[in-house]
């Protein structure tokens, strides 16, 4: 009986271990899957919206192309993380940022215009905080893919 526990505990920390790797890669602006959250694999890509996202498996890549709106909040902040997008307004207002309005979102920084709009942001938490900044309309409205040279 004592065996079964301490394999259990160690399939427990195994567990716990590979989670805080997957969000410490988030903090650090490795890519994560949009579709599983896992490790990206740079040999796993699709083209999307000027740049390129990462997905960790071929399976991810089928759904993620079968539809990738579904995915859009996640893969936008992708873009944004890898440095492939860059912030050029507030995504909420379209204003121009503050600099010291600011809220880290999954590991990235991300500006607003003014206090109200960093409050809605710091508001939300994590899944529905990447939603709320980083769907189409306000990705549209604040970031803008930047071209390789």
């Amino acid at each position: 009986m004592r065996h079964v526990l301490s394999i259990a505990a160690l399939f427990a920390v195994v567990a716990f271990m590979g989670q805080t790797n997957a969000a410490d890669d988030a903090k650090k602006g490795k890519a994560l899957c949009p579709v599983a959250g896992k490790p990206a694999n740079p040999n796993q890509t699709v083209a999307y919206k000027g740049g390129s996202v990462s997905l960790c498996c071929g399976g991810c890549k089928a759904k993620f192309t079968k539809n990738p709106s579904k995915y859009a909040a996640k893969a936008n902040l992708q873009l944004v993380s890898t440095g492939q997008a860059k912030q050029v307004k507030c995504p909420f207002a379209g204003k121009p940022v503050n600099p010291a309005q600011s809220v880290t979102v999954a590991g990235t920084e991300v500006k607003f215009c003014c206090g109200g709009c960093k409050g809605k942001a710091a508001k939300a938490e994590g899944d529905a905080q990447i939603e709320l900044i980083f769907n189409d309309k306000s990705f549209d409205k604040g970031f803008k893919v930047t071209k390789k040279e």
